[in-house]
């Protein structure tokens, strides 16, 4: 089970991820997104540090929104992911697509390049 939260705060809209992510919680993340980017969200980090499994169709969230994000000129930056989770990401090679820093310092100064 997922447990998701949000967080605006100086302009940056935080979401929190803890549990595990799979085909039954994805949508919980993918209406993270969506509602981040309807309310006019331009700067989104997306504390990973929780997260003990991501499968598939959590990846897929992630994925989905790329276009969309690029489109509407909205920054995404993932930190906090574990060893065995980033592992997942970079065999996909979803470190090239995706802004994936260690800490929410460095997420941070990523959005303000």
């Amino acid at each position: 089970m997922a447990e998701i939260t949000t967080e605006n705060k100086d302009g940056i809209h935080f979401i929190t991820v803890n549990g595990e992510i799979d085909a039954g919680s994805s949508i919980y993340l993918d209406d993270a997104l969506k509602a981040a980017m309807e309310n006019g969200e331009k700067k989104i980090v997306a504390d990973l540090s929780g997260l003990i499994y991501i499968s598939s169709a959590g990846l897929g969230v992630f994925i989905s929104h790329l276009d969309e994000f690029k489109l509407q000129n909205i920054d995404l930056a993932l930190y906090g992911i574990n060893d065995s989770v980033k592992q997942v990401f970079d065999i996909l090679g979803l470190e090239k697509l995706l802004t994936i820093v260690e800490n929410k310092e460095a997420a941070i100064s990523s959005l303000n390049e």
